[in-house]
């Protein structure tokens, strides 16, 4: 096996100062995200999200982005999965999106609250037929014998909602407005640039420089 103490890179690409930053941060992400989309990097929209158990213990999992409105940012889970039961009971989240290919990184701690009905319906409504029919089939994050458990109930919904098939009453949408939020462009010799914007106290934010 490769010394993995020995793998290094150095970025040297772009540059990140905070007069250049626009001031509301969720903007300065719009404006990276279409970077990345531009750039055609793989899952530019895959986001790590990070919950807190009712034990106090972090958990991380790789979810897609769905949506950025109103300054927040919405993706779409199982409410009785293991990150919708945290969220349940600590609303806390962390969000982290890395673009290697951009050698660009953005941190985002907030809080959320589940997204209206009518969204969660409408977005439910775009997805493909297996997909909507994959929400009824799969328990997530439950125990199972093996896949044929899921194969089964997969079989029994499609021939239950052949055409139209409704949101479950589990599944729906999240939607995290950030209190936090750190880009990060990689610089040579570990010298990145770091913005951190923070609440100003009085409904807008604040940019800071971080030390790398």
């Amino acid at each position: 096996m490769k010394n993995i103490a020995d793998i290094r890179k150095d970025y040297a690409s772009q540059t990140l100062d905070p007069d250049d930053c626009l001031a509301h941060p969720v903007a300065q992400f719009s404006r990276w995200l279409d970077d990345a989309i531009a750039a055609d990097v793989p899952e530019p929209t895959a986001m790590l999200v990070s919950t807190v158990s009712p034990e106090g213990r972090p958990a991380a999992r790789v979810v897609l982005l769905k949506g950025v409105e109103d300054n927040q940012l919405v993706f779409y889970t199982n409410y009785h999965s293991r990150k919708g039961q945290h969220l349940g009971h600590t609303p806390f989240i962390a969000l982290t999106f890395f673009w290697p290919e951009l050698e660009r990184q953005v941190n985002i701690e907030g809080v959320v609250n589940r997204v209206a009905d009518e969204t969660s319906d409408a977005y439910f409504d775009s997805r493909p037929y297996k997909s909507r029919v994959g929400a009824w089939a799969s328990e997530q994050s439950q125990p199972i014998s093996g896949k044929e458990v899921v194969m089964a109930r997969f079989a029994r919904f499609a021939a239950q909602y052949l055409t139209h098939v409704p949101r479950p009453p589990h599944w729906g949408g999240f939607a995290v407005t950030p209190e936090r939020m750190e880009f990060w462009q990689g610089r040579p010799s570990r010298l990145h640039d770091r913005v951190l914007y923070l609440p100003d106290g009085q409904g807008g934010w604040q940019k800071q420089r971080l030390a790398p």
